[in-house]
């Protein structure tokens, strides 16, 4: 009997999988996903669990699919919520209190009239009436319930589920044991440990300039980040021009109903969640430069740290950097550090 436990352990032995770095990558929400972590799991194992993930992400939050939860709460089927939508609303209660009402999620009717949110562009928009169920404070959550002042509200949170998801899928990870790896969907990250080759992951920021739609041809910097989330927003994507010749993007100050003007071009963000860092890349980006910069610099106490890229005098940029990323970016030669 002693034999045949030696013998059986040492063919287990034999057969245990030491970890590797294993690459992930195709679609997720709509968009690329990339995942790269040290496991002795599969990457078949890996990419299953993001689609895994990537489906009760949409059933749950999607505005895009019309049997979504959201979709449903949206069109006033159901008032219940799930963990997925209390905790974005929580968290985009918090970013819009922090911001004066500029980060908003129940944008939602102004971003479908606008025609970015899968719908048609309406040719005359009201934004007064509009405007008269926006505003997160007229949502309460009540025993998992969503209370509405007006039934014609409704919650968008394509500036944060993104972010949101990132999040899912890197504790998915650590709950298999996996503490070196790298989560990226559509350019927001997520990252701990290190990379194949030990050091800190690297992740470019695309130069924002209109029709970069390259997803990674053009790099304006690179940081060197573990143990954080990154998410960048910008308007040189999706945005139109109106019958007037004038930009409109897809960000929406919900104080105007209108879109955002501003000098950025784009806000990254680097925070403890990638639904942080997601949330506050549109918040800066709704709000003009200035109001951007001292809003930085508050929450720089918080952990939060920026690098944002500005349209500055003939075409050229003019880029500002929390004080406390320096040593993450490749360069700051000419760069302003926000003080």
């Amino acid at each position: 009997m002693l034999c045949l436990v030696a013998v059986v352990s040492s063919v287990w032995g034999c057969h245990r999988v030491e970890p590797t770095y294993v690459k992930v990558e195709g679609q997720m929400l709509g968009t690329f996903l990339t995942v790269s972590a040290r496991t002795s799991r599969s990457s078949a194992e890996v990419y299953d669990l993001m689609m895994r993930i990537d489906r009760e992400a949409k059933a749950s939050m999607s505005i895009f699919e019309e049997g979504s939860l959201l979709s449903r709460v949206n069109n006033n089927e159901t008032d219940l919520l799930d963990e997925h939508i209390i905790y974005c609303l929580n968290l985009s209660r918090r970013v819009s209190e922090q911001s004066g009402g500029v980060y908003d999620v129940t944008v939602g009717p102004l971003v479908e009239a606008y025609g970015f949110a899968a719908k048609d562009r309406q040719t005359s928009i009201n934004v007064d009436s509009l405007l008269e169920f926006v505003g997160i404070d007229k949502l309460q959550v009540v025993d998992g319930r969503l209370q509405k002042a007006d039934s014609r509200m409704k919650i968008d949170f394509n500036s944060i589920a993104k972010g949101y998801v990132v999040d899912m899928a890197a504790r998915a990870l650590e709950q298999w044991g996996i503490e070196d790896y790298l989560v990226d969907i559509g350019g927001e990250v997520r990252c701990r440990g290190v990379n194949a080759k030990g050091g800190a992951w690297r992740i470019g920021i695309e130069t924002p300039f209109d029709g970069n739609n390259s997803m990674g041809e053009f790099v304006q910097q690179v940081i060197s980040l573990t143990d954080s989330s990154m998410a960048t927003s910008g308007n040189y994507r999706r945005y139109y021009l109106d019958d007037q010749g004038q930009k409109v993007s897809h960000t929406i100050d919900p104080r105007t109903g209108r879109s955002a003007v501003t000098s950025l071009l784009s806000a990254t963000v680097i925070a403890p969640t990638c639904a942080e860092a997601d949330a506050y890349g549109t918040m800066f980006m709704a709000m003009d430069l200035e109001q951007a910069l001292l809003t930085a610099r508050e929450l720089e106490d918080e952990g939060v740290q920026v690098y944002f890229i500005a349209a500055g005098q003939n075409d050229e940029y003019d880029i500002y950097y929390s004080r406390s990323l320096a040593d993450a970016l490749a360069t700051v030669d000419g760069y302003r550090a926000i003080e």
